[in-house]
C-alpha cells in the first residue's frame, strides 16, 4: 500500500512536472509518513494550486478526530461507495507528487524495506482523495487519503497493494471533478505498467519516522543490518541509571 514516501525533486521542478502557478519552496523529504504535511495539487477555479494537507483523511462527518481511525489510504475497488471516501472521490480529488515510496516485504524479522520508485526518473502523481474537516468551534483541516490498487504481475511479489499513479496526460481528467464524474475517473485508477517502477531493498533504518536524509534510499543487500554509529565514550565514570526501553519501531502494523 502506501505508508511513507519521498519527495526528492526541486520545487521547481515538481511545479513543472504538475503545472500549478504557486511557487512553493519545500526541502527534500526522504521518510514523509502519516499525519504529517505532505504537498497535493489541486484544481481550483479552474486553475492547479499546490496546497499542503495532512496524511490521514478525515470525513466531515466525524465528530472528533481522537476516535477516528486514521485513513491514510483508500482502496480503488470500494472508493466510489464507501462513506468515508464516496463525497472526496466527487468533488475533491486530487495529486500527492512522490519521487518514490517504501513497502515492507512480509516474512522477516524485522521486515525488509523496499525502495520503489519510477524508472523514468519523472515525479509520480499519486491519486489521492481530500476532505475538508471542519471542528466545533470552526477550525479548519485540509485533509487526504492516497489510493492504492491491487499490484500487478512482478510487483505483486513485493506488495499485493501499490499507490496508484496517475499518468500526466490524464492529470487533467483526474483533477477536474466540475465536468468529469467519479465514474469516469476511477477508469484511472490501476496498477502503475509493467516496467514503470524499479525498486531495491533499503536500511530498516527508514522504520523510525525520525530518521529523514538520503541514506535511507540507498540500495543494500536485502537483510542488511544498517550501520550503528560507534558508542558514545563518557568524559568520565558515573553511576548507572536503569534505562527505559523503547522497542524497535517496524512502523508499518498500525499503517496498513
Amino acid at each position: 500500500m502506501c505508508g511513507r514516501f519521498v519527495i526528492t525533486s526541486p520545487p521547481a521542478a515538481v511545479r513543472l512536472a504538475f503545472g500549478y502557478t504557486d511557487q512553493p519552496n519545500f526541502p527534500a523529504r526522504y521518510n514523509i509518513a502519516p499525519t504529517q504535511p505532505i504537498p497535493v495539487v489541486i484544481l481550483d477555479n479552474g486553475a492547479r494550486r499546490f496546497r499542503l494537507m495532512r496524511w490521514g483523511l478525515i470525513p466531515a462527518w466525524v465528530k472528533d478526530p481522537r476516535h477516528f481511525s486514521l485513513l491514510i489510504n483508500a482502496r480503488s475497488e470500494t472508493v466510489l461507495d464507501k462513506p468515508a471516501f464516496r463525497n472526496a472521490m466527487k468533488r475533491r480529488r486530487c495529486l500527492v507528487p512522490a519521487d518514490g515510496y517504501y513497502e515492507w516485504q512480509p516474512g522477516g524479522k524485522p521486515k525488509q524495506p523496499y525502495f520503489i520508485h519510477p524508472a523514468d526518473g519523472v515525479p509520480l502523481g499519486l491519486a489521492a482523495v481530500a476532505e475538508t474537516w471542519v471542528g466545533p468551534n470552526g477550525e479548519e483541516l485540509d485533509t487526504v487519503a492516497i489510493v492504492t490498487t491491487a499490484s500487478a504481475r512482478s510487483m505483486a511479489a513485493l506488495h499485493d497493494r501499490v499507490p496508484v499513479t496517475i499518468a500526466p496526460g490524464d492529470y487533467a481528467r483526474w483533477l477536474d471533478c466540475a465536468d468529469v464524474s467519479a465514474d469516469e475517473a476511477a477508469t484511472l485508477l490501476h496498477p502503475p505498467a509493467e516496467g514503470a517502477l524499479r525498486w531495491h531493498p533499503v536500511s530498516t533504518a527508514v522504520n523510525r519516522v525520525a530518521n529523514d536524509d538520503a541514506q535511507l534510499i540507498l540500495p543494500i543487500v536485502a537483510g542488511e543490518a544498517p550501520a550503528e554509529p560507534p558508542p558514545r565514550q563518557p568524559a568520565k565514570a558515573a553511576p548507572s541509571r536503569p534505562v527505559k526501553l523503547v522497542p524497535n519501531d517496524e512502523g508499518q502494523g498500525s499503517l496498513f
